[in-house]
């Protein structure tokens, strides 16, 4: 018997899976923040090397690669962070850190769009800061690569250029927090569960995005992501 909804449920969020027409279908969207040194400084921040922060933007956020998006609302310093993220096959509660990568299905890389003016003001006051980073369209992600074809990438470039100019450029090595340290450390928080991405956070070189600008993004070994900024009509 079909289920009985009082409204049309809303479609399921997914995400490509590189040289397949398979789905990835996606729970949830977990981040990190400040994982890695040269981004933390250039906030004016610390670095966390003891605890990883976690902060979300919910599922439906989603861009798919080579979109063309809106110049977002509300806002007048709209920035760009490239990421290394991680898709998840398994989950649960207390995972070792020896067994967090068997949890992982595969790699993408991912950009995590920022409202930097509304993020500032709110830390500022102390109040949460979940509209700068979970608006609509503030997901953007290349296809998915399994880790049986890849590994688990460690090391390599990661790099973002906007109008084919590099604005961010580190290695993957550089992270503070590993990716089996993030898996670990998140599931001490939630039950962690097939479907959930992580974006593992950004190096240096954050900036802003105007109306018309073309961003493509790079994680070695992983894959590219890419999108345009609408102009303004």
């Amino acid at each position: 018997m079909a289920e009985d909804f009082v409204i049309p449920p809303p479609p399921r969020a997914d995400a490509a899976v590189a040289g397949t027409s398979a789905r990835f279908p996606v729970r949830r969207i977990f981040c990190v923040a400040l994982n890695y040194a040269d981004h933390a400084r250039e906030m004016g921040k610390e670095a966390t090397p003891d605890e990883p922060f976690f902060f979300a933007k919910p599922a439906d956020a989603l861009v798919a690669d080579g979109a063309a998006i809106p110049y977002p609302p509300q806002t007048g310093d709209f920035h760009h962070e490239i990421e290394l993220v991680a898709a998840l096959r398994d989950g649960g509660l207390n995972i070792p850190a020896e067994r967090a990568l068997d949890c992982v299905y595969g790699y993408a890389a991912g950009i995590d769009l920022t409202r930097r003016d509304l993020q500032a003001a709110a830390r500022a006051i102390g109040r949460p800061w979940d509209m700068s980073k979970g608006f609509d369209l503030s997901a953007p992600l290349g296809a998915i690569r399994p880790a049986a074809d890849i590994g688990h990438p460690a090391r390599g470039r990661i790099a973002l250029s906007v109008n084919g100019a590099t604005r961010q450029q580190g290695d993957l090595s550089d992270m503070i927090h590993p990716v089996a340290g993030i898996v670990a450390a998140l599931s001490r928080y939630v039950a962690l569960a097939p479907g959930d991405l992580i974006f593992t956070g950004t190096p240096a070189g954050v900036g802003p995005l105007r109306p018309g600008d073309h961003v493509e993004g790079v994680v070695e070994g992983v894959g590219t992501v890419s999108l345009t900024i609408k102009k303004d009509d």
